[in-house]
């Protein structure tokens, strides 16, 4: 079966390590903040101007006051710091930060992104994402592996406009984990229950697949 939101972000927590500076996106990475390791130090950082993102608040705990760069309330933890966005984009274009997680339209099988707006639709700005993928020294991209339509997003080609290009380093969808090399995606791990036919027929870029590919494990 295909993994939750929850799961993807589940997932992609296991990438974290300790002492890293990361920046969650709007949408599914922000949930990553709910599943931080234990025993590693892992400082969030939130494009609006805030270090040391906490997890989501518990129903009726929220401060309206603290949000993240999506408008959701969030908590802090010790040691937090707040500032202006005008220092936090100076932490991401000096390259500060370690790891940045992004949703995606759409991702090219050389690492190219696609994340920011739909020709004809209305958008409030191009947000912060093109700084992200200019600066972050690895991109992982949290994505559903296809579109409404059953389309894939995993392309030879991004067909909407660019946020970044061969920047992605690594894709964690609802159906795998794939590498983004030179010679396309290599197909690391599967959902459980997910066949590798199913990821190879939902997949329209070039998909490398070498031996057994072993399903995801969760705790």
């Amino acid at each position: 079966m295909a993994l939750t939101k929850e799961q993807i972000a589940q997932r992609i927590a296991k990438e974290l390590r300790d002492g890293y500076y990361v920046n969650l996106g709007i949408g599914i990475p922000t949930l990553v903040a709910n599943y931080i390791p234990a025993g590693i130090n892992v400082v969030l950082q939130s494009e609006n101007g805030l270090l040391g993102m906490g997890p989501f608040p518990e129903e009726g705990q929220e401060d309206p006051d603290l949000i993240n760069a999506g408008k959701q309330t969030i908590t802090t933890v010790p040691g937090s710091v707040f500032f202006d966005s005008a220092l936090s984009f100076g932490m991401i274009r000096a390259g500060k930060v370690d790891l940045t997680v992004l949703g995606a339209m759409e991702v090219s099988d050389q690492g190219d992104i696609a994340n920011w707006k739909i020709p004809g639709k209305m958008v409030k700005g191009m947000g912060g994402a093109m700084d992200l993928v200019a600066s972050a020294k690895n991109i992982i991209v949290a994505m559903m592996h296809s579109n409404p339509k059953g389309e894939s997003k995993l392309l030879p080609a991004c067909t909407l406009p660019l946020t970044g290009v061969r920047c992605v380093k690594k894709i964690v969808s609802d159906l795998a984990v794939l590498d983004v090399t030179p010679e396309g995606f290599k197909l690391l791990e599967r959902a459980p229950g997910v066949t590798v036919e199913e990821i190879k027929a939902k997949t329209a870029g070039k998909l490398i697949i070498e031996g057994e590919i072993p399903e995801m494990v969760f705790n």
